[in-house]
């Protein structure tokens, strides 16, 4: 499904019946990464699950984003859609922006899922990264670029055991546009610090993370849930960076129990 918010076309999808849940999928992916959990759970909640701007059937950023600026979409969309209040879960870029969504308006979130993500901005480093792969897009093309990054979203047991789950993600993913990756990989890089914000989180949270994640490591899981004040942590054997791919049985049970337990 799609429709229009503030002028541009926005993808999404909407299943199920209950409390809404919403999804803000990973990068460079879209919402269909959400495709087992939305299974899982539209039996007892009203999934929502949107494209960010430029991925999926979103439209392609005009102007430069930030996370702010993607959650001002997502809000922008529950508004079209008459949903004032609900659960958000976010991975990876996902929980980036559902950070933004708590500083925006967390009067409207009813329960928290971060998962394989952090709320530290990223370092030096890290930024000289996403430049790096801004500057590369920009010379190359997207492809060779989504195909190597393709392949650290896993962890090594994945790689080993479950090739499939690479090309599943690579078939996800698809040909975003260069402009998209760019748009998002600098607003990745120029990301606020969210870790003020954790201490105010007054809804339960849940913060899942597999144990091979590199990306953003059980570390920085660990310290998010010892920060939010009504938290607990997950850790998924076996899953790397997108480990509701890599165990989607393990991360809709946790996802499930913590929002049955409501």
């Amino acid at each position: 499904m799609h429709t229009e918010v503030g002028g541009i076309r926005m993808g999404y999808d909407m299943e199920g019946g209950g409390e809404p849940l919403v999804l803000l999928h990973g990068f460079p992916l879209n919402r269909a990464m959400w495709r087992a959990l939305v299974t899982g759970l539209r039996d007892r909640f009203t999934v929502i699950a949107p494209d960010f701007r430029g991925f999926g059937d979103s439209e392609i950023p005009r102007n430069p984003m930030s996370m702010e600026a993607y959650a001002q979409d997502v809000l922008a969309l529950l508004d079209v859609l008459g949903c004032q209040r609900f659960a958000l879960g976010g991975l990876s870029m996902g929980g980036y922006v559902a950070f933004r969504v708590m500083a925006l308006a967390a009067d409207r979130v009813s329960a928290l899922v971060i998962a394989d993500s952090r709320a530290e901005p990223d370092t030096e480093e890290g930024r000289q990264r996403r430049h790096a792969a801004v500057a590369r897009i920009g010379e190359e093309g997207p492809a060779g670029y989504l195909e190597e990054f393709a392949g650290q979203l896993v962890g090594p047991t994945t790689r080993a055991q479950r090739p499939g789950v690479v090309q599943a993600i690579r078939e996800i993913v698809g040909t975003p546009p260069a402009r998209s990756l760019t748009a998002a990989l600098s607003a990745m890089a120029s990301r606020p610090d969210s870790r003020p914000l954790l201490g105010k989180v007054a809804v339960p949270s849940l913060v899942v993370v597999g144990e091979e994640d590199t990306l953003t490591p059980p570390s920085a899981a660990e310290a998010m849930s010892a920060a939010l004040p009504n938290a607990r942590l997950v850790r998924i054997p076996s899953a790397g960076h997108m480990s509701n791919l890599e165990a989607p049985e393990a991360f809709t049970r946790a996802v499930r129990e913590f929002l049955m337990a409501l």
